[in-house]
């Protein structure tokens, strides 16, 4: 958490806030990273984005997809349940944030595949299975969101990226800035929550105690047990500007600092029987939505809003599904990612 906080001694600038990656990622390619995503960027100019993109995540926007999203996720499940079985990852824990992406984007529901497919190559470099095109993958997404944004401009429309795009009291976003925010929110918001929904129902499944709790009770807190559990993002990384010290140990400058939210999310110290899942958990201060300070993730209340509707959804349609087969995990530094999870939905 301090170094996540004290932005003016770790710095997420430096070498960006990515803790690893592979040999066909080069230096060009990094330095690109470092200056255009909002998540390798210190204040002030993260300030400065950060408080134009924050535009889009009010409570009051938020809240007013709560019928849209919850309307979707039911017929999310429905499908699913005519189906029988499947893979819960594809036929479910995919489509509401892809969805909700798309409803806040103003991005056609029918182009939702693109981003499912574009998110899926940058986030899985380093899976050989997948054979990822990183840098193909982050072309295409930035084709497609200038398109977007031109289109808002000379056509204003009730959605995030007018909001974005036009200028107001802080500016708006260049072509540029919000190419690579679209980048950020189709990437991270999509994969991350989709993620927590997958692991959220693998461990309903492994504790059917608690699934059977969620049922009858359906508690305000599952959804932050369910982002403690998952942690969807494993960790991110900083850069020490200077030397200094940190929880007794000495850090020299230039030296990097691995921030293990998977490790802090399981922390004796803080947590009462941090590896029982337990959807009545509080307090739980988790840091599934990062060390808080500056780089706090911003959707995080739409995150909790599709986590929450998505779980009623099941619980209401396929209260008695189960596992028929392992999950197939994706190889990642930073992203606690399943493939597959084959289930029956009734």
């Amino acid at each position: 958490m301090e170094a996540s906080r004290d932005f003016a001694v770790y710095s997420t600038h430096a070498d960006t806030a990515l803790i690893r990656y592979n040999e066909r990622i080069g230096h060009a390619d990094i330095e690109m990273l470092k200056s255009t995503l909002l998540i390798n960027l210190d204040p002030p100019e993260h300030s400065r984005l950060r408080t134009i993109v924050s535009r889009g995540f009010t409570p009051r926007v938020i809240e007013r997809l709560r019928d849209a999203l919850r309307e979707r996720a039911e017929r999310i499940v429905a499908r699913a349940v005519r189906e029988g079985t499947g893979d819960f990852v594809t036929d479910v824990a995919v489509e509401l944030p892809l969805q909700a992406i798309a409803e806040l984007l103003g991005v056609p529901q029918e182009d939702r595949g693109k981003l499912f497919q574009w998110s899926n190559q940058m986030l899985g470099y380093d899976d050989p299975e997948l054979n990822a095109d990183m840098t193909g993958a982050a072309a295409g997404i930035l084709e497609y969101s200038m398109g977007l944004a031109e289109a808002r401009r000379a056509r204003p429309a009730d959605d995030i990226v007018t909001k974005l795009v036009q200028a107001g009291e802080s500016g708006g976003l260049t072509d540029d800035e919000f190419g690579f925010f679209f980048i950020v929110l189709a990437v991270a918001g999509n994969e991350t929550t989709r993620n927590a929904i997958t692991h959220g129902m693998l461990a309903f499944l492994d504790n059917p105690d608690q699934w059977e709790r969620y049922k009858a009770e359906r508690p305000a807190t599952a959804a932050d047990e369910i982002v403690r559990w998952a942690t969807p993002v494993i960790a991110f990384q900083r850069t020490a500007l200077r030397d200094t010290a940190l929880g007794g140990t000495e850090v020299k400058a230039g030296q990097r600092l691995a921030l293990y939210y998977s490790s802090a999310n399981y922390d004796e110290t803080v947590f009462t029987d941090p590896f029982r899942f337990d959807i009545t958990r509080s307090p739980n201060p988790h840091l599934g939505f990062g060390g808080t300070g500056p780089h706090y993730c911003v959707g995080a209340n739409l995150a909790r809003l599709e986590i929450s509707i998505m779980f009623e959804a099941i619980a209401d349609a396929m209260p008695r599904i189960r596992r028929t087969g392992d999950p197939r995990r994706l190889r990642s530094s930073w992203i606690h990612g399943i493939k597959e999870l084959p289930v029956a939905y009734s």
